[in-house]
């Protein structure tokens, strides 16, 4: 048994969508420290740039919108201009939209379920070419869908339609993993909890007092959420389909108190 490469990435290509910052950053960084090429794309040209630029020559811009089908069609297209097979898609992009119950707004829900369930599935199903030529029993390609852990459990934010397409994309990881193991592609999620983000300003801003309703006393930092991430895009995850991997600090699945947002 060779565990020296276990965790390791070299050669390896990997989408990060929503890679400029944020938990998409954390798991680029992880990727390229693993030896991996990776893309990072995200709607804003300059914040892709800048982070390329900061993770080093691995690291290649590829801003896109993927709010839309045809957006995600032209950024598998863009990537195909440059690669011939796709080993690791992490489908990180998403959006929240927090309103009382009485003033929830059909924009809100439509912007928030459109990228953070249509998006995943149409960008992979766009990518399933350069996927494919990747896959195979022996070595898988990957697809790693950000999830939340506010998909498993509520929480009292008013954040309906963000709640539900948390909850959505985990069975749709499931429902994508039953079809394309067959094609040699793994697809698995990750469920962030308190990681501080744009999204999570609560974790970002307030983290010592967040932190204390967390089991494990601290908020998550890039380390724990890179680390998952190559654990699922590596060869040691290479046996794991279709699982949600929850990263919180045990509160989901270990907490007796009050719940937080994640």
């Amino acid at each position: 048994m060779d565990t020296g490469t276990l965790f390791r990435l070299d050669g390896r290509v990997a989408l990060v969508t929503g890679g400029s910052r944020g938990i998409g950053r954390m798991i680029a960084a992880g990727f390229v420290a693993q030896g991996a090429k990776v893309y990072v794309s995200s709607r804003k040209a300059e914040a892709c740039e800048e982070t390329a630029a900061e993770l080093g020559p691995n690291c290649i811009p590829l801003p896109a919108d993927i709010a839309t089908v045809d957006g995600c069609r032209a950024l598998a297209a863009a990537l195909a201009e440059r690669e011939g097979q796709l080993d690791i898609l992490v489908n990180n992009a998403g959006a929240a939209w927090g309103v009382p119950f009485e003033d929830f707004q059909e924009a809100g829900w439509d912007k928030v379920m459109d990228l953070n369930v249509k998006s995943p599935f149409f960008l992979t199903q766009a990518l399933h070419p350069l996927l494919k030529a990747s896959g195979s029993d022996a070595r898988p390609a990957k697809v790693i869908n950000i999830t939340s852990i506010d998909g498993q459990r509520l929480n009292a934010w008013e954040t309906y339609s963000y709640q539900a397409s948390k909850a959505a994309l985990i069975h749709l990881t499931r429902r994508m993993a039953a079809r394309l193991v067959q094609d040699g592609i793994n697809v698995t999620s990750i469920a962030p909890g308190a990681f501080p983000s744009s999204m999570n300003k609560a974790a970002r801003d307030h983290g010592d007092a967040v932190a204390k309703n967390i089991p494990a006393r601290r908020i998550g930092v890039a380390e724990d959420m890179a680390g998952a991430a190559i654990y699922l895009a590596a060869r040691a995850g290479d046996y794991v389909v279709g699982e949600t991997i929850t990263v919180d600090g045990g509160l989901v699945h270990a907490s007796l108190g009050a719940s937080i947002d994640g």
